[in-house]
């Protein structure tokens, strides 16, 4: 069995793999890390494995203490892919992204695929149907967006995510929800569209922390998947087994 971190700007998540069964999601605190992880081994003592990927702070020395007890993967951008990286400054892109691409070569081959990421940032990434990653977009995530203009104006509130009544917003707080909502939404849809008309029957993969939010409002079809960075660890692990 398989323990799979992934370590993100605003959160921890897990999840045990027996295979390619995801038997049991989880969410970890940074204060508690170790003994969240102590308890989850408790549970499922068969776990041999944990691979871990991390955009965050969180230091490698966190999981020393599991040394003796499993077998401990860190992603790295010398991990075996099955992607071809084809980005102009390979050393800048994410970890987190390049586990994306490598979820998508190996649940949709021979494909096409746009891997957008809803999270802090919003990630696009695509990879084609030679399994050469070429790039693709980042911008501002749905919470950066509140926080920026509430931090960077006068009077604008900090408000959270709401659906908009209308596309016009008739109070501040509504124009608020329609630019931000609205206009990622667009924005989603619009990237999307441009992706389509390069590469036909494209695969779409929605995934991150606001993936199910966007998803009811989304136009285009989609595979909504919140649990696909964690799936793609378990598959790059897998991968990496193989080609070992």
């Amino acid at each position: 069995m398989l323990l799979a971190i992934d370590i993100g700007n605003t959160r921890i998540k897990g999840a045990v793999f027996e295979h390619d069964t995801l038997k049991e999601v989880l969410s970890f605190s940074k204060e508690a890390l170790q003994s969240d992880i102590d308890d989850i081994l408790k549970k499922y003592p068969k776990c041999s494995d944990l691979i871990a990927a991390s955009v965050g702070k969180t230091a490698e020395e966190a999981f020393s203490a599991f040394e003796n007890r499993l077998h401990i993967h860190f992603i790295s951008r010398e991990f075996a892919f099955p992607f071809q990286n084809l980005y102009q400054s390979p050393k800048t892109l994410g970890i987190d992204r390049m586990v994306l691409a490598s979820g998508a070569v190996l649940q949709y081959p021979q494909r096409h695929r746009l891997v957008i990421d809803a999270g802090t940032c919003i990630t696009y990434d695509f990879v084609n149907d030679q399994d050469q990653y070429l790039g693709g977009a980042i911008s501002p995530g749905i919470r950066l967006r509140y926080e920026a203009m509430h931090q960077y104006t006068a009077k604008l509130p900090l408000l959270s995510a709401t659906y908009p009544n209308l596309f016009i917003g008739d109070t501040t707080e509504q124009a608020m929800h329609v630019g931000v909502v609205e206009g990622i939404l667009h924005e989603i849809d619009g990237f999307i569209t441009q992706y389509e008309q390069h590469y036909p029957k494209i695969i779409i993969i929605l995934t991150g922390g606001d993936a199910e939010f966007l998803a009811k409002r989304l136009k285009n079809t989609i595979f909504a998947n919140s649990n696909f960075l964690l799936e793609s660890l378990n598959r790059t692990f897998q991968y990496k087994i193989k080609n070992d």
